[in-house]
């Protein structure tokens, strides 16, 4: 099994500071395993809300928990938003006698209901699928990148296991785990809708030109985004805007947050067909800034253009620092003058061009072309120049 001991660690911060414990993200990235880490699945401390034995032990919830000690773990726990009121006075004894660890596929109403019920009391832990940083050592970058991050995608023996449980994962989604949420688009049109995101993944996003390919309002797609981004299967990355004295780009930026997931909707079903894909590029634009995010956990994340053609790929603040990142699929990435720009006009302490190549070397001043392997294997510091392994 593969330890998540970053996670691990944050969840264990968290709950030494708070009585109440969100752990969300979508189904299957291994919420319930990082749990069951904590309280044994065949615990009292444990209910599992799909499980019909937990739902029926919290029929009287208040009378279920209130004598409980230590961590308590509730699983799917938006199945039950009556838990929420209760929670929060278990949560405003004086005693302290247990903490809860909640669990729940992140959904509008999972958030809403927590955050009426629980305001001041939770603290909020976003799980996503493996990352690459996680894996490293338990399976090859070509493999995590042409099936993503999902535990039961990554980890099947061959390509096909894996490409069925992506098509799985996705008409599950559709079809059953939206409507759960209290969703009522049609599964078609939001099916529609992610295949056409695909085709923007990397790119700027164009609302109302998307409107019209489906026949809706512009306030229609920017719901069905919402929507999307909201079950953290897209990531929406906001524009930078400063007072500079030059026209910028104010639309956001789309990408898959799980490379397994775009290339299941794009038919791309294996690692040999992903290189000879056109998409290929914003792949592996995707996949290394999901990375970067994961590894730095950056305070904010943008990108940066400008309707003169300056452009920065992603543009990360950490401690009030401003780190500036590109992402080159080639075989030797040169300076640009669109680098150059970004140097000056966002202020960056250093610009990292990430390539896919082996060796490290620098461009300019601040400005250095590092490998991606040197990336996921944490040697590159912000706010220091980046220097090989010894």
């Amino acid at each position: 099994m593969i330890v998540r001991k970053q996670k691990q660690e944050q969840v264990e911060d968290a709950l030494r500071r708070s009585l109440i414990v969100g752990i969300v993200g979508p189904r299957q990235c291994g919420k319930t395993t990082l749990a069951r880490s904590y309280v044994e699945a065949d615990s009292p401390n444990y209910f599992d809300l799909e499980d019909p034995s937990s739902l029926a032990r919290l029929d009287a919830p208040m009378t279920a928990l209130e004598e409980l000690r230590g961590l308590v773990v509730i699983d799917e726990v938006q199945r039950k938003p009556d838990l929420f009121p209760i929670l929060r006075v278990l949560a405003d004894r004086s005693d302290k006698k247990a903490r809860f660890l909640i669990l729940g596929s992140a959904s509008p109403e999972l958030m809403q209901k927590s955050a009426e019920s629980l305001a001041g009391r939770i603290e909020y832990i976003e799980l996503t699928p493996f990352s690459m940083i996680e894996v490293q050592g338990e399976a090859k970058i070509s493999d995590y990148w042409s099936r993503g991050g999902f535990p039961r995608s990554l980890l099947p023996t061959n390509d096909n296991d894996s490409w069925q449980w992506r098509q799985n994962f996705i008409r599950t989604f559709l079809e059953i785990d939206l409507a759960s949420m209290g969703i009522r688009t049609p599964a078609s049109t939001i099916r529609r809708f992610w295949a056409m995101l695909a085709h923007y993944h990397g790119q700027v996003f164009n609302a109302s030109e998307a409107a019209r390919s489906l026949g809706v309002s512009q306030t229609s797609v920017i719901r069905y985004l919402d929507l999307l981004e909201n079950v953290f299967m897209i990531r929406a990355l906001r524009p930078w805007h400063e007072n500079l004295k030059k026209r910028q780009v104010k639309q956001p930026k789309l990408y898959f947050r799980d490379t397994g997931l775009l290339h299941a909707i794009l038919g791309i079903c294996e690692y040999d067909a992903l290189v000879t894909h056109p998409k290929i590029g914003s792949s592996w634009e995707g996949l290394v800034l999901e990375t970067i995010v994961f590894l730095y956990a950056p305070d904010e994340v943008y990108f940066w253009a400008t309707h003169a053609g300056a452009e920065l790929d992603l543009l990360l603040i950490k401690n009030g620092k401003r780190y500036g990142f590109e992402m080159k699929r080639s075989d030797g990435p040169r300076k640009t003058k669109s680098m150059m720009i970004a140097m000056e006009d966002l202020d960056l302490e250093h610009l990292y061009v990430i390539y896919p190549g082996k060796r490290p070397y620098s461009l300019a001043e601040g400005i250095c072309v590092v490998p991606f392997e040197h990336v996921i294997r944490g040697y590159l510091h912000l706010d220091e120049e980046h220097r090989p392994p010894e």
